[in-house]
Order: structure tokens, then C-alpha cells, then sequence
């Protein structure tokens, strides 16, 4: 057990337990525990004998040893108690004087609302008491409006996808729209009747307000609305997110008081009796609504959501953190502080539960409404309509003067129609004895002012009809659509204020909701609807099923009469069934779906199924992952059957039902094409239309050239191939073919005779050949023969010649040494003998 100083006090006799302990250790008595003393941090000393534990650690204050979302004022002292009270009251007194000149042109409005009739004795008993009605019909106009737009019969809550858009993304779409639908319309019974008063409210007011949060006691979200007067922010703020403080007023009956105070939810306080309290908005409400506000001994309360630097929690020098009070208004007693920030959040950023409603945004931080903007035109109309109502009571029942002498029987009691009374007359005729004053008919002056006055304060309210008789029939869809914006442009922008506010109220919702939506479900909710998962919540955004550029129906309707009017110029490039489909949804006819059915609608069917469905009209679709060859196949043997094509040429939609078939066809060949390119490639192609990352889609694109090139070789073989088989099948072809035949075979007998013919000469030449072989034979047999005899011959020759060159050179040789013997015998003979 661990007992903190700054929590709880020590307990009494402790100190002498321990002296005794202590004694009975030094003695060595036995059975006496020993007492260990552990110092960790100078700081910080732990005691333990073995039965209690005490930590004892100073400097640290009490509010830092309490949970985080413990109530932080059990742990402040009273002194930090009653200086938090007297700033944060003062702060919220300064807070209401700032708002004072908005308070007071509210409270005077209130006056000329009208919906009441005002007894009046000036200027004389039975005076005209009504009011002019133009704030009281430009108020709940506003009112059934709004509402009719903001929420509508199937729930005021639509869904917006966070990033791209996948089945599953869709799914949980359906699931979370669904869902808050169902919490909203449901779960959330006081949440209509909560919006309906907002709205009229803020009509009148210029700002409402509500205040979500998770309520504990219903075990749900709740959404309730809180009056202008209730909520108290400083007049300069600019938005109730960045506000430095947001007051609400709140009043609890004693036994809500002592339910919250026994389950430590507010401080256990005495609180007295309570103080009544009412705001001058409050008893001018309470006037105007025809019953008196009673003493109903209830506490006022001011729940301030505030940025400050706690006293007792924070330190001087910290940031301020946001922190909600609660401090009882009669008595002061601060009853709660909690921490208005989620744990772990460095930027201690604030949790929002308000949210502002404007009508038109004012001078300050409170918007304008009806009571301020045609409150005056609503005096004056007041005025004048009882001027002209007294105008014709003094014209019709007029009063004057008589003399005293004339007696009336039945004294001054009016005279009932049909009736005659007696009269006593002291002289003359009773015309002598009478004088009524000269008032005159109500003035159509006055008439036409008001008429004026009426006109301009409703045009300035926004709630002037279109006068349509001033338009021609003739009158082109753009000039009613311009003059429709004209009229509307300042409802549309209050309606695009309430959009937004409800897309944040519906941003706070979806929190709860999602926070305690469960993780995963395997099972269909009994109460009808399909739960959504927490996971489903996180995929999507919620929305209001308003649209802010489009008020009113008319306007819509308008609008979409022109997209009409350019369809009917060019059909084919609009999605006509979709677009009339939209315009039966802004008109609020059911089951649009069944009337106008789209090819979204439409469910995977056989073929057979299909062809039924394009005899009637019916939209068709084809789905991935059917077999579209078969498809087509059954399709074009429909479209080809002589008796089908008989009967529905009879029939007036007969190009319409042949067109619906072509397209769906169409539609089955495309993803025949997706298919064989996937075979192609050997993998699968992303998901049609998905967006695909750069680099991704330029490589897919490669792949799919090259893939789509094959394919079309072989589509280009395959038809090749089926138009042989077509044109075998022609019988002019046959006939083409038989002559063919004929002709190839008298080709092929002249071919066989030249072949013939051919080798016969072949014969005759190889014969011509082996003769000439054998002839060259002979001849070169021969040649060798003359060549041998003439080799002979040569040779005799040769050995002829040799004996004659031998003869002749011997016989040279004999010449030539006579002439040497000669030649020699002249030179030795003397020369005397010359």
C-alpha cells in the first residue's frame, strides 16, 4: 500500500509505530520487523517495514499526482479554487457586456415577431393589436427551407471518398453513409426536433449553436441545441475553434446536480438553494410565447472551455493549455476542472464540441439575423397595418358628438342590424341633434407604403416570389436560371453557411461514432441497416446531402432543364438515363431506379437473359470476368435469326433495340480484346481506368504495343484463313474452282507429255551423247594411233636428220680442215714465190 503525501495525510499513531518498531530492533526483541530505509533520489525517501510502503516526495504538487482525466479541481486548494472562480466570472461578465448592443437589437425584434396580439388601450380601448407577419414568414420559411434540404427522408448524411476509389473503398462507403443515417434518423431521436429549433432559431437570431459529445447516461452521441443567449464568447473572436474562451450555460435540477456530484463527476459541495436565473433574451422569449417563466429551482451553471495556465496545475511560466470549468453562478464553488486535450498531444490542441450556425456574419464574433437585418421594415409594417385597421373601425363606426338633451333608448349599447330604436328628441330633427366627426376611409396611401414597405422587407429577407406571370412562356431554361440566381443568391449563401456547419457537426459525430464503432463484424445486424467498422470510417469523409450551390429545388430543376435542352442537340455525348435519373432524384420521386434503370443498376446475366432484356429496353452490361466469346457468339446468332430480325422490324424501337445490342456487343469485344492481350503479355492487366503511376503506364504501354502486334498477326492469319473457307463455300467460287480444276489439269497432261517428251529427248540425247562418246573414243583412239605413227615417223625423221647433220657436219668438217690444209699451206710458202 503506497500512500502519497500530497494526496492524503498521514494517518494518525504512525510515528509512534515506528518509535516502537524502532526500540524493539535495538533491544532484539524478537518478532520485531525490521525496518529498511531505501534512498534512490535525495529527493524522494521510501520507507518499508514489510506491511506499508510511504513515498514521500516533496516539491511536487497535488494536481500532478492525479490521473489525466481525473477532475482536477478535487485536487486544487481553495484558495486556487475561489481566485480561478472570480477571474474566470469576471472574464465571462466582460464577455457579456461585449455582446450587449447585439442582445438588445435581438430582445427589441422580439417585440414585432407577432405571435401574439397585443391588448391595447391607447389610443383608445380595443385598439388594432396585430403585427406585420413578414419576420414571423420570413422566419419559418427560412426554417422549412433548410430543413427540407438538410434532411431529407433518407437521412442528411452522405459520404465523399478519401483518395482513389476501389470496391472496397465503395463498399465501406455505403457502409459508414448507411450508418450514420441510421444513428442520426434513429439512435438520435431528439436530434430532428433538435435541428428544427436551430434552424428557427437561428432565422431570428442570427447564431445557434450546438454541443456534441458522447453522453454516458444513453450510451450514444447526442446533438443537442443550445440558444445564442446561452453561449458566451467574446464579441471579437473570429471563430468559436480559435475563441480564447466558450461559456456555456447550463441549468441542472437538484437531482442531476447530486447524480453528478455522488459519481465524482462534479466536486461534493454544499450548493445552497438555487438561484434562479434568466437572461433578458429568456423573459422576452417567455413574453413573446404568451406564459411567464417561473422559479423552476434549477442551478445555473457556467462550463467555460478556456485556455489558461491553471493555477496549483501549471507552472507561470507554462503555455496555457485548454481546460474546461465548471462553476456554479449563485454561489461561485468551481464544481470541475478537466483537461480539454487528449493525452500525449505535444500541441495540447483542444477538443471542439460547438459549433456555430450563422445566418449572416455580423460586426462581431454573433451573426445577423432576420430580428436585425428586416426588423425595422417589420416595425413599420406594424404601424401602418394598425393604422389602417383603426382608420376603418373610425370610418365604419364612426363617434361625434350630440346634444344633451337627446335620449336614446337602450342607452349607447350599438344598434344590431334590422333594429330600430327610440329616440327622444328635445327639438328639431335628429340630424340637428347630431354631429359625427369627418373620418375618412382608410388611405391608399398609406395602403401603397405598406405594399412597398412589405415588398422591400421581403426582398431584403430573401423570401420575394418569382413572379413568373411577368415571363414568357417562350422564355429561354438560361433566363429563368439567371433570374432564379438573382432572386435566390442571398438564400444560397446562407444555405452554404449551414452546409458548412453541418459538415463540421457531422465531422464530430462521425468520431464518436467511429470511436466506438466495432473493429470487424462477420455477421448482418438485426436492426436493418449494415454496421460500419472503424476501419470503414477511416476511408471516408461525411458530408451533407445539401448542396451549397444549388438552395432550392427550383433551382436545381432549372438547372438540370438546361443540360436537357443541350442533350436534345447532341444525345451522343451524353449519359441520358443517368441524367434523367438525377433529375427524378431532385424531384423526390421514388424508386427512381426502377423507373429510369441504368447500367449501374444492372446485374451479371446469361445471355439469353441479355437478348430479353434489349427486347424491352432494358440496360445491359458485361462484366469482366464473363465469357465474352460466348456472349457475342449468342448475341449475333440472336441478331442473324431471320424470324427475330421479322419481328423486330416491326417494331418502332427496332434500330434503339439493334443499337442497345451493338453497343453491348461492343462492349463484350472490348474485354474479349483485355483478355487475349493479358494472354499475350502472360499477366494481368491493371483494373480498367485505374490511375497508374508514370513510369508504370509508359512500361505497360510497351508491352502492349508489342502484345497488340502479335495479336493482330494472328487475327490477320485467323482471317486469312476464314476467308478461304468463305469463298470455298461460294458457288460461283466452285464453279471459279472447277474450271480451275480443269484448266490445272490439262496443265498438268501438257506437263506430263512435256515431261515425256522431255525424256525421250533425254534418251536421244543421252544416246547422241554415248555415240559422240564413242566416236571420240574412236577418234582419240585413232589420234593415238596417228599420233604413234607419227611419233614413228618423227623419230625416222629424226634419226634421217641426225645421219644427215652428222654427213653434213663431216662433210663441213672435211671442207673446213682443207681449207685449214690450204689456208695453212699458203702461209708457209716463201714470199719470192708470189
Amino acid at each position: 500500500m503506497a500512500i502519497e503525501k500530497g494526496i492524503y495525510s498521514a494517518p494518525m499513531g504512525l510515528d509512534d509505530e515506528l518509535e516502537d518498531q524502532l526500540e524493539g530492533e535495538m533491544e532484539g526483541e524478537e518478532g520485531g520487523n525490521e525496518l529498511e530505509i531505501e534512498i534512490i533520489d535525495p529527493e524522494a525517501v521510501i520507507l518499508d517495514d514489510g506491511s506499508m510502503e510511504i513515498t514521500l516526495i516533496p516539491g511536487v504538487e497535488t494536481a500532478d499526482m492525479a490521473e489525466f482525466d481525473a477532475n482536477l479541481a478535487d485536487f486544487m486548494s481553495d484558495g486556487d479554487l475561489r481566485e480561478l472562480s472570480e477571474d474566470l466570472v469576471g472574464l465571462i461578465e466582460a464577455d457579456i457586456n461585449s455582446r450587449k448592443d447585439w442582445v438588445d437589437a435581438y430582445v427589441e425584434g422580439l417585440d414585432v415577431l407577432g405571435f401574439k396580439y397585443e391588448e391595447r388601450t391607447q389610443p383608445w380601448e380595443g385598439a388594432c393589436g396585430v403585427y406585420s407577419t413578414i419576420l414571423a414568414e420570413a422566419a419559418i420559411r427560412f426554417q422549412a427551407e433548410t430543413m427540407s434540404e438538410t434532411f431529407p427522408a433518407a437521412g442528411p448524411v452522405k459520404v465523399k471518398i478519401l483518395g482513389d476509389e476501389t470496391k472496397e473503398k465503395l463498399e465501406a462507403a455505403e457502409r459508414v453513409k448507411a450508418d450514420m443515417n441510421y444513428e442520426i434518423t434513429e439512435r438520435m431521436v431528439e436530434y430532428r426536433s433538435e435541428h428544427e429549433r436551430m434552424l428557427y432559431s437561428l432565422g431570428l437570431a442570427g447564431s445557434a449553436f450546438k454541443k456534441v459529445y458522447f453522453d454516458p447516461n444513453f450510451g450514444r452521441q447526442v446533438s443537442i441545441y443550445i440558444p445564442a443567449e446561452d453561449v458566451i464568447v467574446p464579441y471579437s473572436a473570429s471563430h468559436i475553434e480559435t475563441a480564447e474562451r466558450v461559456t456555456h450555460v447550463m441549468r441542472k435540477t437538484k437531482n442531476e446536480m447530486k447524480k453528478l456530484q455522488a459519481g465524482g463527476f462534479y466536486r461534493d459541495v454544499d450548493l445552497g438553494e438555487p438561484v434562479p436565473y434568466h437572461s433578458d433574451i429568456e423573459e422576452k422569449k417567455a413574453e413573446d410565447g404568451g406564459f411567464s417563466l417561473t422559479d423552476d429551482h434549477r442551478y445555473a451553471l457556467y462550463e467555460c472551455h478556456v485556455e489558461m495556465c491553471m493555477p496549483g496545475v501549471d507552472d507561470e511560466d507554462e503555455l496555457p493549455k485548454p481546460y474546461v470549468v465548471t462553476i456554479e453562478r449563485g454561489t461561485g464553488e468551481v464544481l470541475s476542472v478537466y483537461r480539454n486535450y487528449e493525452e500525449g498531444d505535444e500541441l495540447a490542441l483542444k477538443n471542439q464540441f460547438f459549433v456555430h450556425y450563422p445566418y449572416v456574419p455580423g460586426f462581431g464574433f454573433y451573426g445577423l439575423g432576420l430580428i436585425h437585418i428586416i426588423g425595422g421594415y417589420s416595425r413599420a409594417g406594424t404601424s401602418l397595418i394598425r393604422q389602417l385597421v383603426d382608420a376603418g373601425t373610425l370610418s365604419n363606426l364612426p363617434g361625434g358628438l350630440k346634444t344633451r338633451g337627446l335620449r336614446i333608448k337602450g342607452d349607447d349599447s350599438p344598434i344590431e342590424p334590422g333594429e330600430f330604436k327610440d329616440v327622444d328628441v328635445p327639438s328639431g330633427s335628429i340630424r340637428d341633434n347630431i354631429m359625427p366627426l369627418p373620418y375618412k376611409e382608410p388611405s391608399q396611401t398609406l395602403l401603397a407604403l405598406l405594399d412597398r414597405i412589405t415588398q422591400e422587407g421581403r426582398r431584403l429577407g430573401a423570401i420575394s416570389d418569382l413572379n413568373i406571370s411577368d415571363m414568357s412562356a417562350n422564355a429561354p431554361v438560361g433566363t429563368t436560371l439567371a433570374l432564379l440566381e438573382r432572386t435566390l443568391k442571398p438564400m444560397a449563401a446562407v444555405q452554404a453557411r449551414v452546409h458548412y456547419a453541418m459538415k463540421q457537426e457531422f465531422k464530430m459525430l462521425k468520431a464518436i461514432i467511429a470511436e466506438h464503432a466495432p473493429e470487424e463484424y462477420a455477421y448482418q445486424p438485426a436492426r436493418g441497416e449494415v454496421s460500419a467498422r472503424k476501419a470503414d470510417y477511416a476511408m471516408v469523409d461525411v458530408i451533407p446531402v445539401s448542396d451549397p450551390n444549388s438552395s432550392t429545388m427550383a433551382q436545381r430543376v432549372v438547372q438540370y432543364q438546361a443540360v436537357l435542352q443541350m442533350a436534345q442537340q447532341a444525345p451522343q455525348i451524353y449519359n441520358l438515363p443517368v441524367l434523367h435519373r438525377e433529375m427524378m432524384d431532385v424531384l423526390g420521386i421514388k424508386n427512381a431506379d426502377k423507373i429510369v434503370p441504368t447500367k449501374a443498376d444492372a446485374k451479371p446475366t446469361d445471355p439469353i437473359s441479355e437478348n430479353m432484356d434489349a427486347l424491352i429496353g432494358k440496360p445491359m452490361k458485361a462484366f469482366i470476368y464473363q465469357d465474352h466469346q460466348a456472349h457475342i457468339a449468342t448475341h449475333m446468332s440472336f441478331m442473324q435469326d431471320p424470324m427475330i430480325a421479322q419481328m423486330v422490324g416491326q417494331n418502332p424501337q427496332a434500330q434503339q433495340i439493334m443499337a442497345s445490342l451493338q453497343a453491348h456487343i461492343a462492349e463484350h469485344l472490348g474485354f474479349q480484346y483485355r483478355q487475349q492481350i493479358e494472354e499475350k503479355l502472360g499477366a494481368p492487366l491493371p483494373d480498367p481506368n485505374s490511375e497508374l503511376p508514370q513510369e508504370v503506364e509508359v512500361q505497360l504501354s510497351r508491352l502492349v504495343a508489342d502484345a497488340g502486334r502479335q495479336l493482330t498477326q494472328a487475327h490477320q492469319q485467323q482471317a486469312a484463313q476464314q476467308q478461304a473457307q468463305q469463298q470455298q463455300q461460294d458457288p460461283l467460287f466452285q464453279l471459279q474452282q472447277a474450271e480451275l480444276q480443269v484448266k490445272q489439269a490439262e496443265v498438268q497432261r501438257k506437263a506430263a507429255k512435256d515431261q515425256v517428251d522431255a525424256q525421250i529427248k533425254q534418251q536421244q540425247l543421252q544416246l547422241q551423247t554415248a555415240k559422240s562418246m564413242t566416236d571420240a573414243m574412236l577418234k582419240a583412239e585413232e589420234l593415238k594411233v596417228d599420233k604413234t605413227e607419227l611419233a614413228i615417223d618423227a623419230e625416222v625423221r629424226g634419226v634421217e636428220m641426225s645421219r644427215a647433220r652428222r654427213a653434213a657436219q663431216d662433210k663441213t668438217a672435211i671442207e673446213v680442215a682443207k681449207l685449214m690444209q690450204a689456208r695453212n699451206a699458203q702461209q708457209n710458202k716463201p714470199k719470192g714465190d708470189k
